[in-house]
């Protein structure tokens, strides 16, 4: 099997105030959180959203696992719906010390280029940034970051330093190169 070349690139806001909203798009565009766990519908999202650009990783989790991430105080999902269809979504993590990382973001591919992810990439910022306010106990925010790669859509660097995030730490490193899996195996020719 051939292997390709990956760059990480990390990024962070550091204050609520380092967050740049975009503009809600026109139309009928709801965000909403999932708040009862399901992991059905949170691999449906995952398997959907990255399934052509190589989101492998949790491919193979069982439904228990699945549960298990889902019942994790302070992680949570944040829907994009157009015209009640889901569009995409945020998952955000709380972690030690008041630090969130945005776990997973992106949009289905037929509702990229809709001005859909830069409103959620808002939205599930600000979510992150107020998170403890959901989660008694929880240390408030001080931190939001994530992680994108050179597989993730051709938007995304973009949209994450137009949202007011900042590098941090890059990384290149060589991975498998295996074909983009799709929502359901055959779904995207070879």
């Amino acid at each position: 099997m051939s292997s390709i070349p990956v760059t990480t690139w990390s990024l962070e806001q550091t204050s609520p105030a380092d967050l740049l909203p975009a503009a809600a798009p026109e139309g009928d565009v709801r965000i909403v959180r999932a708040e009862v766990p399901s992991p059905e519908f949170s691999r449906f999202l995952y398997a959907s959203v990255g399934g052509d650009i190589q989101w492998i990783d949790r491919l193979g989790w069982s439904h228990a696992r699945w549960r298990e991430h889902l019942d994790r105080p302070g992680v949570e999902t944040w829907v994009a719906y157009e015209r009640g269809t889901p569009a995409g979504y945020v998952e955000l993590e709380a972690q030690d010390e008041g630090v969130v990382e945005i776990v997973y973001f992106g949009l289905l591919p037929a509702f990229r280029g809709r001005r859909i992810g830069g409103h959620l990439l808002s939205y599930g910022t600000a979510r992150a940034w107020d998170l403890a306010e959901r989660w008694p106990g929880r240390t408030p925010t001080k931190r939001v970051w994530l992680h994108t790669c050179s597989l993730d859509g051709e938007h995304a660097m973009d949209n994450y330093r137009r949202r007011g995030f900042k590098l941090f730490d890059t990384e290149v490193r060589t991975q498998p190169d295996v074909p983009a899996p799709g929502p359901w195996p055959g779904a995207y020719p070879a």
